[in-house]
């Protein structure tokens, strides 16, 4: 009985070259790397960038918000003086007509 052999069978180095032999191919393998720093570099400016205005929104929130709850304590406070002092009733409130949803 015969032995067949293929190209498949023959064993070769081919798929085991080092990267440091060939000085080409370690040059390449930086140039990659460095690619992708910048990129990783460009990423990050980018989510700081909108960390950063994030953070100022989120402090106009604060303000505003600060600013209501003072406009509603001075109005709270405006009209039990003029209770203390007319002792009148207030008006009622408006009555709010418009669209009535079901669900």
């Amino acid at each position: 009985m015969a032995i067949r052999r293929t190209m498949h069978d023959i064993r070769t180095l081919s798929g085991r070259v080092d990267r440091i032999a060939n000085s080409y191919m370690a040059y390449m393998q930086i140039t990659c790397l460095e690619m992708e720093k910048a990129r990783k570099g460009k990423e990050k400016e980018s989510a700081l960038q909108r960390l950063q205005t994030l953070d100022a929104r989120l402090c106009q929130i604060e303000a505003e918000k600060a600013a209501l709850v003072r406009a509603l304590a001075e109005h709270g406070a405006a009209r039990a003086a003029a209770r203390a002092n007319g002792g009148s009733q207030p008006a009622p409130a408006p009555v709010a007509s418009g669209i009535k949803l079901r669900y």
